[in-house]
């Protein structure tokens, strides 16, 4: 009878430990964490065998770990060398260094596409035999059917860089550039490119003080002024200080491309006569030249390990609308992705995707889901997929998070966070020298417990696994 009760409760024991193992519930106990607000899933990447498995089917909301569905989806469906195009094409005639019709652009939303690539742009219309433009610059930018917002107005921050919304179009991240230069002893401000979208005033003095603290940088302040932002300069700013740069959300991308394509037209010595309009491509148009991208790899690794919304966001749009034709909408990216990864049995009923970037209160998965996307990931691209998520102590969310801890280079994770929502995935090194899939959601008011629960899990694995 007592060797029956005794095995009973090894049985016991061995179960709750294979749940949750005895150095992972000391740290919760330790840390005073409310269990409830905790889902975790950790295995051997290779074998799969489970290590820690707690509430991995809960449905949670995984702020930017969302992100994994959406380019690991992009990898399955376009692979690693895929180059986001941009078509430039014409009507009209091209006949002794004359245009005699209009420059179109047909943007399919490209979010690496900057003031950058411009000169290079301008360079081949050159070599093309272009020599003046008789016509118009029209942008198509009808790839995407958006809402027409330049900020999703997520939060109070309208315009920072994380609410910028999608465009076809896309230039310099959606970001207006404001100069403050004092280094002629007056406050000098203007935009980087001539855009008509917003405003500036500048009501900035000059002192002598040295360029810190309050004299270091312009007081910034954003108000709307008949449905146009205006950017109000204020302060006294130090003439010591460097060129200061500006950069919000303020107007649409397809301002400053006119604005940085023109000026590059004029300093290539190509003369232009038309104006600026919106337009799709006319019937009969013929092709110039087509720009590419870096490689979406590239790309891939910039959304992730940056937890950059606006790359997502296009990523996103793009799945919706190679599965189901242009326009692209968030509702045909939410059925892309899940047909994709839905396939593979990866995504199911419990996944909410909204806008396939993290920044939604509606977005749910589960850790479990997570992890199954990890686990084919790294079946199917290995080490080319971990290279697209944020290196521990190296670089992205994470490079001063880990710096200084065994960590430092021996995971590969993607972070998410939001108001009530702290979480991580990925996959960490053992001492051993086996790769494990780690997935931890933590939600709830106190984020820096969750942060710390997690960067316990990660060392407690390098040191022991």
């Amino acid at each position: 009878m007592m060797r029956r009760l005794f095995l009973a409760f090894a049985l016991l024991g061995a179960l709750a430990s294979a749940s949750l193992p005895v150095a992972i519930d000391n740290f919760i106990t330790q840390d005073k964490i409310d269990k409830s607000r905790l889902s975790l899933l950790v295995t051997e990447t290779k074998s799969g065998r489970v290590v820690a498995d707690y509430r991995a089917d809960e449905s949670r909301p995984p702020a930017s770990v969302i992100k994994l569905a959406t380019t690991y989806a992009a990898l399955r469906t376009f692979g690693p060398q895929w180059r986001w195009p941009t078509d430039f094409l014409y009507t009209g005639r091209l006949r002794y260094g004359t245009l005699k019709g209009d420059l179109i652009v047909k943007a399919y939303g490209d979010p690496t596409f900057s003031s950058r690539d411009i000169p290079s742009i301008v360079a081949r219309l050159k070599r093309i035999g272009i020599r003046r433009i008789a016509g118009d610059l029209v942008i198509d930018r009808s790839f995407f059917a958006t809402d027409g917002r330049i900020s999703s107005g997520f939060d109070n921050h309208l315009y920072s860089e994380y609410n910028a919304m999608p465009d076809a179009l896309m230039f310099d991240d959606h970001l207006c550039r404001v100069i403050v230069d004092t280094s002629t002893g007056r406050a000098k401000a203007y935009k980087r490119f001539a855009d008509p979208g917003f405003r500036l005033v500048n009501r900035l003095e000059v002192t002598d003080k040295a360029c810190r603290g309050r004299y270091s940088w312009p007081r910034v302040r954003i108000v709307r002024e008949n449905g146009k932002p205006t950017v109000i300069l204020s302060g006294a700013i130090s003439k010591h200080c460097r060129p200061q740069k500006i950069d919000r959300v303020l107007s649409r991308p397809y301002h400053a491309f006119a604005s940085a394509l023109l000026e590059e037209l004029a300093r290539q010595g190509i003369d232009f006569d038309g104006t600026v309009r919106l337009g799709r491509v006319p019937r009969g148009a013929r092709e110039l030249m087509t720009h590419y991208s870096i490689p979406l790899i590239k790309i891939l690794a910039k959304t992730n390990k940056k937890s950059n919304n606006l790359y997502a966001r296009h990523i996103f749009l793009l799945l919706g609308a190679k599965l189901y034709g242009a326009p692209a909408t968030e509702a045909k990216g939410r059925k892309a992705v899940k047909k994709i990864l839905g396939d593979r049995g990866i995504l199911g009923n419990e996944t909410v995707l909204d806008n396939g970037c993290g920044l939604s209160r509606r977005t749910r998965t589960t850790v479990r889901a997570i992890h199954k996307l990890l686990q084919d990931a790294y079946r199917s691209y290995a080490w080319s997929w971990m290279g697209t998520l944020a290196i521990a102590g190296v670089d992205g969310t994470i490079r001063k998070r880990y710096r200084n801890t065994p960590v430092r280079k021996r995971a590969w994770m993607k972070t998410g966070t939001l108001k009530n929502a702290k979480n991580i995935a990925g996959y960490v090194k053992g001492r051993s020298g086996k790769l494990y899939t780690v997935v931890i959601f933590y939600n709830g008011q106190k984020r820096w417990l969750g942060a710390l629960l997690q960067n316990q899990i990660l060392e407690w694995i390098v040191k022991s696994k």
